[in-house]
């Protein structure tokens, strides 16, 4: 009777493991379930035309408070400069921007991650008070390929972004054993977000093919691209993976767009990989509405998230109308001059440059809040007011 009595209560407890084991089972796949169904697919487009459709037209500028050098001046607690931000946002909205592309970085989210996520919503509620909805940058491959975290170097007196760092930088690009970490820092951003009325985009890599020749090119990465664009491509699975509401895109900048065949690989991937198309475009008039008539092969709303270098032929009054004649988006390089001083230009890492350049070459107002020119200011509002 004993042993019949063991037999039975062994029976019982085997039954019940193997009922748990199989309820965790079916959870897990549930769960795999659940995660996969939340990947959305890139969007059609009509889901693209569809959610542009529903915008007012887009204009705003690549932004950076004056009292920042780069992004991670930006976004460190110790400098998040909250008053500053908020005075030129103010600024902004004054003319009828409507965004500002702000970039982020991996190593905020290495460094403090839950400090950097309130830190972005902290400036996601003072772009809303102004009416302004931001394209978060995720990656960069621009200037200089060597980030650090903590305080940054002073600028270089009449130097151009003189203080940029990319992201990620030249270490963590070459080690594969960290794209675990720049996966979280992808999922973890977007994710936290990816509901948020109060964000407009996500912008994938800037200018991934970029090697800086003219600045650190002596530094840089060796087959860099042959790095990135795999990376990219892996990004932008990361960024859809937690289902964000907002478009995905990463801007085409350089090269032949007359066709798709006439792409370079990692610029077929920044194309076929997003919801929205973006681009940059430096150049005069004709050659910014040749480039958008090249891109409405794509049938997708388009975006142009870096223009306007006077000294290179590219105003305001060139681009901007052309833009809104064609119903694409605007951004500008610069709002504010300050610590990234991207009123020289570009040649000023090979020329020097002992006062401020009679032709400004980015950015719109003073660190006091004057326009450089108040008929360009006047000609953003007008073109932005609502009729």
């Amino acid at each position: 009777m004993k042993l019949l009595k063991t037999t039975v209560w062994a029976l019982l407890i085997g039954l019940s493991f193997q009922n748990c084991a199989k309820k965790a089972e079916e959870k897990k796949e549930e769960s795999t379930t659940e995660e996969k169904s939340a990947s959305r697919e890139i969007w059609t487009k009509e889901q693209a035309k569809d959610w542009y459709g529903k915008k007012d037209w887009i204009v705003g500028a690549d932004f950076l408070p004056s009292t920042a050098i780069n992004q991670l001046e930006m976004f460190q607690e110790a400098s998040f400069d909250t008053a500053t931000i908020n005075r030129e946002l103010g600024w902004a909205e004054g003319i009828g921007m409507n965004t500002m592309r702000v970039y982020l970085h991996d190593l905020l989210w290495q460094q403090d991650s839950t400090g950097f996520l309130k830190r972005l919503d902290t400036f996601l509620s003072i772009a809303d008070k102004h009416k302004i909805k931001p394209v978060f940058v995720i990656f960069d491959s621009c200037w200089d390929p060597f980030p650090k975290l903590g305080t940054q170097r002073a600028p270089k007196p009449g130097v151009h972004n003189s203080g940029w760092v990319q992201s990620p930088g030249y270490n963590a690009l070459k080690d594969s054993t960290q794209y675990p970490r720049l996966e979280q820092y992808v999922k973890g951003v977007v994710k936290e977000f990816a509901d948020d009325d109060r964000v407009l985009a996500w912008d994938i890599w800037n200018e991934p093919d970029n090697t800086n020749n003219s600045s650190y090119g002596k530094v840089e990465l060796p087959n860099k691209v042959d790095y990135v664009l795999p990376l990219m491509k892996k990004a932008f699975g990361w960024a859809r993976s937690v289902n964000p509401e907002q478009p995905l895109t990463a801007g085409v900048w350089a090269g032949d767009w007359t066709s798709h065949e006439t792409l370079k690989p990692i610029e077929k991937a920044s194309i076929d990989e997003s919801d929205v198309i973006s681009f940059h475009n430096y150049d005069n008039a004709n050659e910014f509405e040749k480039r958008i008539k090249q891109l409405q092969q794509y049938d997708r709303p388009m975006i142009c998230t870096e223009y306007m270098s006077r000294g290179n032929g590219s105003f305001f009054e060139g681009s901007l109308p052309i833009a809104k004649k064609y119903n694409v988006g605007a951004i500008n390089w610069g709002l504010v001059d300050g610590k990234s001083q991207t009123r020289y230009p570009w040649d000023s890492w090979k020329k020097t440059y002992t006062s401020e350049p009679t032709l400004w070459f980015h950015d719109i107002f003073r660190k006091d809040g004057k326009p450089y020119k108040q008929a360009e200011v006047d000609l953003i509002k007008q073109l932005t007011a609502r009729k």
